[in-house]
């Protein structure tokens, strides 16, 4: 079983930077494929960026290719997302989640699931 919390998420302008992290506990964080989604207000959660186990290769959304950059740390059973250039649009809850399979976008593919930090941009 493997527990995740987010941390990093608030208020940030228009053009601004937030990174966000994820700690994980409790099983071989080292072993689980990581992925990032966010749920804005009144939609579906949607997949934002996923790291295989060993930290290469990253997948990105079209909406946040160029902007965002995952990453993690092994060491410290920590994931990553390097917010850059944020937008309006770009406000929601984001979640990290674990899996056992390399499945990038599908969210049903993740096994673990952490309660969310939420991002807010100000225009």
């Amino acid at each position: 079983q493997v527990q995740l919390v987010e941390s990093g998420g608030g208020l940030v302008q228009a053009g601004g930077s937030l990174r966000l992290s994820c700690a994980a506990s409790g099983g071989t964080f080292s072993s689980y494929h990581m992925g990032w989604f966010r749920q804005a207000p009144g939609k579906e959660r949607e997949f934002v960026a996923a790291i295989t186990w060993s930290g290469y290769p990253t997948y990105y959304a079209d909406s946040v290719k160029g902007r965002f950059t995952i990453s993690r740390d092994n060491a410290k059973n920590t994931v990553y997302l390097q917010m850059n250039t944020l937008k309006a649009e770009d406000t929601a809850v984001y979640f990290c989640a674990a899996g056992r399979s390399w499945v990038r976008t599908a969210k049903e593919g993740y096994n673990y699931w952490g309660p969310g930090t939420q991002v807010t941009v100000s225009s």
